[in-house]
């Protein structure tokens, strides 16, 4: 695309003859001069993310200097777009993206390719592919639409962050921008003035923003990640850019703006829903900032420390992440150096690779060459140490602990013995099953065929029968992720027993009769109960014999009473009772352990390479939810209900990753799908009938 001749200004006015300067004042070209105030934003925004990343007391809310980034990006391109439209008569769009990719590309491809290299060297390895498809994501600018659907999937919920998940942000930029520069273009042609731009563009502001609200309460990684809920704050910058001129200086302003963003960074914290309507407070603090036009805080923003962060800003949001991700740190006094490190290679970055390779003029066709050639470096690099040698260590062949159960005469007993045995375990054995690299996929299949349920459903799925369908008996298996865990073992003695078997489970819905709080969505998990009405009254209408629930204890209440214990005992009892009504026995499965981070990875990680061992767990860290444990168990007592409590089938005083030859967990809480279908022949012995 050559260099594009608009036929007037925004303005309506004929664009200026060639070398002729255009009249507009300098206040309205604003890209025309250096604006330390806005430097020095950069810097706030900076520090307020590094800070929240870093666990610094006080500032868990940081994470909003990312909305800040957006709303200066969006002010500054824009103003640039409408100086050389205004001032030339023209926008020259292969340059504009030239401009974008050597700013933007070189310290990001030195980023990218020594974060592959130490996730290669320190990260657990079963990780490794994964990790590169996210720096491909990330070189390519569709990181956040990436990271956005792994954050749907709940499988994958209890996984460290990746170490290129930053990115997300630079992606909705580009993304804008792919964008942005012709709908100016567009405009030029269409109305040759600013005002229906800026109609338009308020439009599609307004359009974004409500997105970002209900997406917020819909799906929370694609409010946080998603390009339509977050371009509503670079067109509020860019908004600010079409009316510049308009607004006058504001001492008042300016620090009200300041007052606002500190107030979301301090007020808001990791259990916020966010972006949607809280956004509005640091969004509009910095379009208030920069509308000051330097009265006010200025003059503080513009001290040379905060200008020199500023600088460094784009280099040092880079580095921060997966240094502080990669680097062992438990004390936020290490976190904090950790960080002030990544701000030493942010200024390396910026000395010996952005500032040469930016300044250097060069024809637009070079610099798109360039900028794809550190894309292909990234490329290239990822391929490579994904096609290295890679592999966990291993070391001698355990029995097959799937058919010891299946043929000991006390399958217990000799479980117990096993796992007496696994923990202190060293290298892991040859004949592991499943594989570290296969744990995740390794999941009950009612997860891919869409019987569990997940986080939006409400209405339980018809249909999802199994063992014997034309078994006399109908046996339902009841309950959240910790129910489905079961499957492989439920569906095994099914077959056997020729029983009927209809899942009906969702994921994150306690089997318990009560309003809980959804971690991700961050709110009341409205959807479950909904769930439990339309599930309850397919169990009513199956007639089954036997009920068998399973339930994490791992909830909080959507509105905690004081009397925790007496919550949970009240809604237990509603859930049995609808369930006895029925005319139907209740199997009730205790929760299983919580092993405090996804086992596949701890056991891939380099530091324990040849000491399996030292991803086990003791038995009193790994129990979640005392009060709802005990309430649980106490209903052992009734009669027309069996309490099954499996910890023994788990753990002794402490809770191994690896019993004999089988993983056990294919995260941080759920079974493999190997290591249930092992457990069925004592589960079968605990199930009555």
């Amino acid at each position: 695309m050559r260099n594009v001749a608009l036929p007037a200004t925004l303005d309506g006015r004929p664009r200026p003859l060639p070398g002729q300067r255009d009249s507009l004042p300098v206040s309205v070209l604003p890209g025309d001069r250096f604006r330390p105030d806005i430097e020095g934003l950069r810097a706030v925004a900076v520090l307020l993310v590094v800070a929240a990343h870093a666990g610094i007391p006080g500032l868990a809310g940081g994470y909003v200097g990312v909305d800040v980034f957006f709303v200066i990006s969006g002010f500054l391109i824009t103003s640039l777009l409408l100086r050389e439209a205004e001032s030339t008569g023209r926008i020259s769009v292969p340059r504009f993206y030239a401009r974008r990719a050597m700013r933007l590309l070189p310290a990001a491809a030195v980023v990218l390719v020594a974060t592959l290299v130490a996730a290669r060297l320190l990260l657990p390895l079963t990780r490794l592919g994964e990790f590169a498809k996210d720096a491909l994501a990330a070189t390519g600018y569709v990181a956040n639409l990436r990271f956005a659907e792994a954050g749907t999937d709940y499988l994958r919920a209890d996984q460290s962050p990746s170490p290129f998940q930053h990115f997300w942000s630079l992606a909705v930029e580009e993304q804008f921008y792919l964008v942005w520069p012709l709908l100016i273009l567009a405009s030029a042609y269409l109305w040759k003035r600013r005002r229906p731009l800026a109609a338009v563009l308020a439009v599609l502001v307004v359009a974004s923003f409500a997105l970002s609200v209900t997406e917020t309460v819909r799906s929370a990684p694609w409010a946080y990640f998603g390009p339509h809920t977050r371009a509503w704050e670079l067109g509020a910058g860019a908004l600010l850019a079409l009316a510049a001129g308009r607004i006058r200086k504001s001492a008042v302003l300016g620090w009200a703006g300041l007052a606002a963003i500190v107030a979301a960074a301090v007020l808001y914290d990791d259990a916020t829903a966010y972006p949607g309507w809280r956004a509005l407070l640091p969004v509009a603090g910095a379009v208030a900032l920069i509308a000051s036009a330097g009265a006010g805080p200025g003059r503080p923003l513009g001290i040379a420390p905060l200008q020199a962060v500023g600088r460094l800003s784009y280099g040092w949001y880079l580095w921060h992440w997966p240094v502080l991700l990669i680097v062992p740190a438990h004390a936020v006094w290490q976190k904090a150096l950790l960080a002030v490190g990544a701000l030493g290679l942010a200024w390396v970055t910026y000395h010996l690779v952005e500032n040469p390779l930016r300044r250097r003029r060069r024809p637009v066709w070079l610099s798109l060459g360039l900028g794809a050639a550190f894309s292909g470096t990234v490329a290239a690099a990822a391929v490579l140490l994904v096609l290295l040698p890679h592999g966990v260590e291993s070391a001698g062949r355990r029995a097959d602990l799937s058919k010891t159960l299946a043929t000991a005469k006390d399958p217990a007993a000799e479980l117990a013995r096993t796992i007496e045995a696994s923990r202190a375990m060293g290298p892991l054995p040859v004949n592991l099953t499943p594989k570290l690299k296969k744990a995740a996929r390794d999941r009950p299949r009612v997860w891919d065929i869409g019987c569990h349920a997940d986080t939006p459903v409400t209405v339980a799925p018809t249909g999802c029968v199994f063992g014997d369908p034309n078994g006399r008996e109908t046996v339902v298996l009841y309950g959240d992720s910790h129910a489905a865990q079961w499957f492989p073992a439920m569906e095994k003695i099914a077959t056997e027993r020729h029983w009927r078997l209809v899942d009906l489970t969702k994921s994150s819905c306690t089997a318990a009769d009560l309003a809980v709080r959804h971690d991700t969505l961050k709110r009341a998990y409205t959807e479950c109960l909904a769930f439990h009405a339309s599930a309850l009254a397919r169990i009513t209408r199956e007639h089954p014999s036997l009920v068998v629930i399973g339930s994490s204890f791992n909830y909080a209440p959507a509105q905690p009473a004081t009397d925790l214990g007496g919550q949970w005992r009240a809604a237990w009892d509603r859930t049995f009772g609808a369930l006895e009504a029925t005319g139907a026995r209740v199997a009730a499965i205790a929760d299983t352990p919580y092993m405090g981070g996804p086992v596949p990875e701890c056991l891939a990680d380099p530091a324990n390479a040849g000491h399996a061992g030292n991803c086990t767990r003791s038995l009193r860290s790994a129990l979640r939810g005392p009060e709802q444990r005990e309430v649980f168990l106490a209903y052992a007592g009734r009669p027309r209900t069996t309490v099954i409590n499996p910890i023994t089938w788990f753990c002794t005083d402490v809770c191994p990753a690896v019993v004999g030859n089988l993983l056990v967990y294919r995260d941080s809480n759920h079974m493999t799908t190997t290591y249930s279908a092992a457990l069925a022949p004592l589960l079968a012995a605990r199930l009555p009938g």
